[in-house]
């Protein structure tokens, strides 16, 4: 469905002069700078798969997005979605693919979504028959069918998120991209969107790519990440693959019977591993995998243990670390 081959984009940019010497030197001589935000990215989407794009502000997710969807020209590298090149904007490929962008809307605020609805059936030729089914679905399932003679602009941010879905899903594409669609959106509002968006995807089997900066975005509806930093691909495989290669530790915690005295993190503690927390409630270590039946072994003798729980380390930290890691992306966390 989606086959990317070494894709990179170079922007030009102004370069930033320092302090008020070279705002004015700015004025009558800019310097112009490369910044690659895509860097040599390879990798396939299948039907049926929604894939998370994972990076921090700036790493490149909306840039490879945007290729892929034929907004923007790549600098080098190749991509096919659907057996097309999207940059070459074939009419053919556009009626087979949605961008839904949480931060942009494509709806007209001073107009009902019904006949939003109607202008882009329209645009996307869809048969009469075709577009009362997939309305009149999209609409119970979301459950805005109340809402559609509404303005848009009288809608709530999460009722004004689902009729762009509606909107995007119209003219039932193969291919969906999802940047940040849950962005601002409270939580009710983003378990709808994520139930959804499962929902489409078993009904439909499209090829979605999800970037979100919300972790149970991720969590809850991709098996499979893609982590990019400062626009190279750095990890691309299964969510929980990424706790497994990135994270050597597990967290061992220890919840304890109330004690005359507070726990310290004395040497023979430290030496079970790092001490996270110790007091005369809890104590929390991060030990080594091959260490952890010892750790949780020596704590049970030592300490008056109530309760005793091994724990991965959260997936979203260790995202976090390999987005700001420099050079060895397996040393980061």
């Amino acid at each position: 469905m989606i086959h990317v081959e070494k894709l990179s984009k170079t922007f030009h940019v102004h370069k930033k002069e320092p302090g008020f010497l070279g705002s004015v030197k700015a004025l009558f001589r800019r310097e112009l700078v490369a910044k690659e935000a895509v860097r040599g990215a390879s990798f396939r989407v299948e039907e049926g798969e929604i894939v998370g794009l994972v990076g921090a502000n700036g790493a490149g997710k909306t840039t490879l997005v945007k290729m892929l969807a034929g907004i923007i020209y790549p600098t080098s590298g190749d991509a096919a979605v659907l057996g097309f090149r999207p940059w070459e904007r074939d009419d053919r490929l556009r009626r087979q693919i949605a961008l839904i962008m949480g931060q942009k809307a494509q709806l007209w605020w001073d107009l009902p979504a019904a006949d939003c609805f109607l202008l882009l059936k329209e645009v996307y030729e869809i048969p009469d028959a075709r577009y009362r089914e997939n309305l009149d679905y999209l609409a119970t399932v979301l459950e805005v069918k109340d809402l559609l003679q509404i303005q848009i602009r009288r809608l709530s941010l999460g009722e004004r998120m689902k009729m762009e879905l509606i909107a995007a899903l119209l003219h039932s594409p193969r291919v969906v991209y999802l940047d940040e669609p849950t962005i601002g959106l409270d939580l009710t509002a983003q378990r709808a969107i994520r139930d959804f968006i499962l929902k489409y995807r078993e009904e439909h089997r499209p090829a979605m790519i999800l970037t979100s900066h919300y972790m149970e975005d991720i969590e809850r509806l991709c098996r499979r990440i893609l982590i990019l930093r400062e626009g190279e691909l750095v990890f691309d495989g299964p969510l929980d693959k990424v706790v497994e290669t990135y994270a050597e530790h597990k967290v061992v915690t220890a919840h304890l019977h109330k004690t005359p005295e507070p726990v310290r993190a004395t040497p023979e503690l430290a030496r079970l591993g790092q001490v996270e927390t110790a007091n005369d409630m809890m104590i929390s270590l991060r030990v080594p995998r091959a260490k952890v039946a010892e750790a949780a072994a020596e704590l049970l003798r030592r300490y008056p243990v109530a309760d005793i729980a091994i724990e991965e380390v959260d997936v979203g930290t260790i995202i976090e670390r390999l987005q700001r890691a420099r050079g060895d992306p397996a040393a980061s966390p």
